[in-house]
Order: C-alpha cells, then structure tokens, then sequence
C-alpha cells in the first residue's frame, strides 16, 4: 500500500468523468482501493474517490467509522443511485480536494445503490443520513462534479478564491530563503 498525492481544485483532471471498471475486480483494482483507503485515512477522511488521485475509474472507498470506533472501510466499484429520496437533507460538506473549505449542500437524505464490493460481488443496498451524503458526494467526483458546484456562483467563487489564495502562501513558505552573501 502507498499513499498518493491528492489531486486539489481546480486541478482539471478532477473535472473529467471517471469509467467503468470492464470485466472483474482485479487484483490490481485492490491494491488501488488499498493505497486509495491509506491515502484517506492519510489527510484524514471519510471519502475518496479514484479520480482524486489521479485515476480516472469508477471506484471509491469510504469509511464513516468515528475516531473511537474500529475502523469500517468500505469498497465500490462501479456504484450506480438506483433511487433518491424526493426528500433532501442539509449537510456541512469539505473534500480532500477542496482543502479547508466547508459549505452547507442540500441532497436527497435516502438512496438505493447498486456496487461491487471489494471482491467484486454485488451488492444492493440503501443508505441514508451520513452514509447517504458521503456516497452522493463521491458518486458526483466519478462525474467530474465537485461539492462547490452544488453551491451559488458567489460562494464558489469565494471558495476557489480561498484555494487559491492558501495554494500563494503555500508556495511561499516551499520557497528557500534567499541566501546572503558575505563580503
């Protein structure tokens, strides 16, 4: 297992849309939801999709185990909403690759969806609170879409504007000081 950069806004690869993983669950689809599960569990996080690190498959992991809880991860390959909710629900969302910014989304608060496992059996199943928001938000990164998209023009702008803003000081403080010289 490795731990992988995380792909950050307005990185464009983040906007492209992700494809389906054709044929079995492959050992080499494991071994990427395991350095894709040490990369979350890294920043830390509860979700990830593939294409935040830069592979552009159907793939996510999760894991919505709190911190005094033993952990939980959990695998989908190739996951489909089969059924939302007409109901939506308000939550406070950030993302791995929108680093330090939090913003309210509304989304349906009852899903059905349809996924492989980790091995590759399918499995069907509802989710609905956290776990509800968690897949929906992911599912969106398999589409190119971000949580910012979810919000005003003017919110995520100003939420860009944060990004880029910390990404200058970033920089900044990556830079060697200038070296004096001596006379």
């Amino acid at each position: 297992m490795a731990i992988r950069p995380i792909l950050v806004a307005p990185d464009p690869r983040l906007k492209q849309k992700s494809l389906p993983v054709e044929g079995p669950v492959t050992d080499a689809h494991r071994a990427l939801m395991d350095d894709m599960l040490e990369t979350m569990y890294d920043e830390p996080g509860i979700g990830l999709a593939a294409i935040q690190i830069g592979e552009p498959l159907r793939i996510i992991v999760m894991d919505l185990a709190r911190d005094d809880e033993p952990k939980a991860p959990r695998y989908y390959v190739n996951p489909e909403i089969l059924d939302r909710a007409a109901q939506t629900q308000p939550y406070e969302e950030g993302c791995l690759s929108v680093p330090d910014i939090y913003e309210e989304v509304q989304r349906p608060e009852k899903v059905r969806l349809r996924y492989m496992d980790y091995y590759g059996k399918p499995v069907e199943e509802d989710a609905e609170g956290l776990y509800a928001v968690c897949i929906q938000h992911e599912m969106d990164h398999l589409e190119g879409i971000l949580f910012i998209d979810h919000l005003s023009r003017l919110k995520r702008e100003k939420a860009l504007g944060k990004l880029k803003k910390a990404r200058k000081e970033a920089q900044l403080e990556d830079e060697p000081e200038p070296k004096s010289h001596r006379i």
